[in-house]
């Protein structure tokens, strides 16, 4: 890219040399045409007024010395046979002089030999009695034109150099930004994605470079969601595996067992699992995508077919629920979280309550268990005990993701509410971008007053 910048702008400059010194060059040439046809009139002219009376007498006339003619002309006077009776020149008359004499025209002028001549005649009356002749070598006007050309060429080759100069430190200045890019482009395909692109003050460039900063910000911000879904992901599909394995314990250990009883209770938990991952995998592919209308009854449903341990048991209300579109897969996850977690961490009876909280389905899922306090269990950290708070926060991205919002609404008795908006048929974000809620989930939780409220939890990227 440099050498084609310095090669067009070279080729620009000579270009724009030569339509501009050729034209200048021919007019130099006419210019000093024309002057020396001027110089040399004028000394034919005031030498025919001083030897026109000596002419006219018969007499030989004389001429005027050469320091008084103008332009270093030579001068000299014919008679009207064409003999040289004065001054300098050939001794008869050239074909310039001939042709004066011959047409009596006023001037005539022309190259001879070495020499531009022109020749005017001298009259008295009507009667022509001698022809004044003016010479100047060619070699003068010559040297002039040279001198004057050889300073043109100068000053063109002198513009072409700038020219080349200028385009060199332009193409460094132009190319440096895009060699930084292309440096930050490897350490991004590195896996770099702190990688930006600098600034270059060139506009171009620099939108260059600020979509490259925005892709690069993306990608890293993408690629850590991924990640953490994918922990995430792996932390609810640890729970049924491990429920799996203390069915399978117990029945060995267990002696007198119904074997049969045991299969069957691995292969419905088997089941579960094999339905949680293929939900797992279907919100890791879905993109911005229309949604369907949420067949609410048959999720909850399956939630009826779940039995508690402990002889816990579990209640579904439904009080004028709304329609919405939402992702089923999305729903059960998050419902499978929330109610897992009542399992594990609450106590006593778990209610499920599908409201209509207007314009938007609220589904809350509480039990018995003990006051949660100030502590917002979304904030606990990837690593700790027991993997406590990574499924809540895998299923608050989900329910981000399809435009609504999870929240501990009361921490006594610990109450988790799922709203989610109602209304036409909606595209959603990326699965694995959370965003900021919708009006009607903002008015929802403003008109709900829970004792104590968590903050609120806004997802990087939105």
């Amino acid at each position: 890219m440099r050498r084609r910048i310095v090669t067009i702008t070279v080729v620009v400059a000579v270009l724009a040399t030569a339509l501009f010194g050729l034209p200048l060059a021919v007019g130099v040439l006419w210019y000093f045409r024309t002057h020396t046809t001027s110089e040399l009139e004028r000394a034919a002219d005031g030498a025919a007024v001083v030897v026109s009376d000596a002419l006219s007498a018969d007499r030989v006339p004389r001429l005027p010395a050469d320091d008084e003619l103008p332009g270093g002309a030579e001068v000299g006077v014919y008679d009207a046979t064409g003999n040289l009776v004065a001054g300098q020149g050939p001794a008869r008359a050239d074909e310039v002089v001939r042709t004066v004499a011959s047409t009596r025209r006023d001037m005539a002028d022309g190259a001879v030999g070495a020499d531009d001549v022109l020749a005017v005649p001298v009259l008295t009356g009507a009667r022509l009695t001698g022809v004044v002749r003016a010479a100047v070598p060619q070699s003068e006007m010559t040297r002039e034109v040279g001198l004057i050309w050889l300073a043109m060429a100068g000053c063109a080759v002198a513009a072409v150099g700038a020219g080349w100069l200028v385009a060199r430190r332009l193409a460094g200045r132009l190319t440096r930004p895009l060699e930084e890019l292309a440096s930050a482009a490897t350490r991004l395909g590195d896996g770099d994605f702190t990688a930006r692109a600098p600034e270059s003050a060139v506009a171009e460039i620099d939108r260059v470079g600020a979509a490259f900063d925005v892709t690069a910000e993306r990608i890293g911000e993408t690629l850590a969601r991924e990640r953490a879904f994918s922990a995430e992901a792996s932390h609810q599909l640890r729970t049924p595996l491990a429920g799996l394995r203390l069915q399978l314990e117990a029945a060995l250990e267990t002696p007198g067992m119904d074997p049969y009883a045991a299969v069957r209770a691995g292969i419905a938990s088997t089941d579960r699992l094999e339905r949680t991952v293929e939900d797992l995998l279907a919100l890791s592919r879905e993109r911005r995508t229309t949604r369907a209308v949420l067949d609410l009854d048959a999720l909850l449903a399956e939630l009826r077919s779940t039995t508690l341990p402990g002889g816990r048991e579990l209640r579904i209300e439904l009080h004028d629920p709304p329609t919405i579109r939402a992702s089923a897969a999305a729903v059960r996850q998050i419902l499978a979280v929330l109610l897992d977690n009542t399992i594990n961490h609450g106590h006593g009876t778990v209610t499920v309550l599908a409201r209509d909280a207007g314009e938007v389905l609220a589904l809350d899922i509480s039990d018995e268990g003990p006051d949660l306090g100030a502590r917002d269990p979304f904030a606990q950290p990837a690593d700790a005990a027991g993997g406590h708070g990574i499924g809540l926060r895998l299923a608050r991205s989900l329910a981000e993701a399809e435009g609504g919002r999870l929240r501990l609404t009361r921490p006594d008795p610990p109450t988790f509410t799922l709203l989610l908006p109602a209304g036409e048929d909606r595209t959603v974000p990326d699965r694995v971008t959370g965003c900021d809620p919708s009006p009607s989930i903002t008015k929802a939780l403003e008109h709900r007053t829970p004792a104590r409220r968590t903050p609120a939890h806004r997802t990087p990227g939105c």
